[in-house]
């Protein structure tokens, strides 16, 4: 399918499967982050592809993939090394969001979420550290999951902070989440018990754009979901707030960011874009002998939220604060609703928890996400779960985007 949407670095990296299994048929695009034998990956920068060699091999998850029968249709862009939520690349250009063409597709994850929504091909891996799956996913209508840190194998991708990174998948159904899921977790979750208390964060909640029709649209989805529980609950589950949360997050992210990257930097001296240039720099200008004292920080937020969440618990949240923004807004503007949005990401980077977002459809037919965080581990089950809950959202005639 020819690429009307900008999606692709490449799209005439083609493998084959090499087995066959569960995915037999499906076609699936990988961010171009991923290791492909013979091939240079560019980290959305052309310098990072002028200063690399290609790959000795694929990324194990590629080879995962391809065993179970799925065919590989090409690399889709990324923000400049990963570090943004918009999906405007300076260099490269943007993805145009196929739900919207006049708005960003979101970042940095964003041709592979063009070119799952725009039906290119089936699925899409992406990167998630700081919300990178979970937002494009959001902006474009699709289903998305950030995995429990750790537990989908993250080698042969370029890295941006490791304590953060995970893979993510995105799709237009439910199933074929729960499909790739089970190849790439490859394990069944600890606990069979059902999820029956829910936690609504009444901060993360307030972030809601004001307009009716936002709030009323994932309100009435969150309505459902409460009918079917035993208990929902209002909390709060940050004592001073959630933009200390995320300038936790910021801090630790920025210092291992200029851990890994701070040295090629230096040495090749990369032309970055609006915004990727100036984040660099102030990642330059951490501190990294305060890094044990924020890791505390972050373990104490991570065993508080496992002590709520246990195994029948979900933290149910918007994905983002609205809609996908307007493309070519000001770098002021859109560096306000980045960090509105991260107050909203930094939940599940900072603990390491799954997060699986779902694209409800407004009246004016833009998406917005709805998102539910589960205790580490719980993967598979919190999949499951969103498969089986967005079967009654439909039965109740709530719009999905598809």
């Amino acid at each position: 399918m020819r690429d009307r949407w900008n999606a692709f670095m490449n799209e005439h990296l083609i493998m084959n499967p090499t087995g066959s299994g569960s995915l037999d048929g499906y076609t699936f695009a990988v961010k171009d982050v991923f290791a492909i034998e013979d091939y240079v990956s560019s980290a959305g920068n052309p310098d990072w592809l002028r200063t690399h060699c290609p790959a000795k091999r694929n990324a194990p998850v590629i080879d995962q993939l391809l065993a179970q029968g799925a065919y590989l249709k090409g690399m889709t862009h990324t923000d400049e090394l990963m570090y943004s939520l918009n999906g405007e690349n300076f260099h490269y250009g943007t993805p145009t969001n196929p739900r919207a063409e006049d708005r960003i597709p979101g970042g940095s994850s964003s041709g592979s979420a063009v070119a799952a929504a725009g039906g290119i091909v089936d699925f899409t891996l992406g990167t998630d550290t700081g919300g990178s799956v979970r937002i494009p996913s959001s902006y474009c209508g699709l289903f998305g999951i950030r995995p429990t840190h750790g537990l989908v194998n993250i080698d042969g991708v370029i890295p941006l902070a490791k304590s953060f990174d995970t893979v993510g998948w995105m799709a237009k159904n439910p199933e074929i989440l729960v499909k790739v899921g089970e190849v790439l977790i490859g394990r069944e979750d600890d606990s069979d018990e059902d999820f029956t208390n829910l936690y609504f964060d009444e901060e993360a909640w307030s972030f809601v754009d004001g307009d009716r029709d936002t709030k009323g649209c994932i309100l009435n989805a969150a309505k459902i979901l409460q009918e079917r529980v035993s208990n929902s609950e209002t909390i709060r589950i940050s004592g001073n707030g959630l933009s200390n949360w995320a300038e936790l997050f910021r801090s630790i992210q920025g210092i291992e960011i200029w851990k890994e990257h701070g040295a090629w930097i230096e040495e090749a001296k990369p032309c970055f874009g609006p915004g990727i240039s100036e984040r660099f720099a102030w990642s330059s200008s951490l501190n990294p002998d305060g890094l044990d004292s924020l890791n505390s920080k972050r373990e104490e937020i991570k065993q508080n939220l496992a002590n709520l969440l246990k195994t029948n618990g979900l933290l149910v949240i918007p994905t983002a604060p609205g809609e996908a923004p307007l493309r070519q807004l000001s770098m002021e503007d859109m560096e306000q609703y980045r960090n509105k949005t991260m107050q909203l990401t930094c939940i599940a980077g900072l603990t390491g928890f799954p997060q699986v977002t779902i694209p409800l459809l407004k009246a004016n037919g833009i998406p917005i996400g709805l998102s539910f965080i589960a205790n580490q581990n719980q993967d598979m089950k919190l999949l499951r779960w969103v498969q089986e809950f967005t079967r009654i959202l439909k039965e109740r005639n709530v719009d999905i985007a598809e």
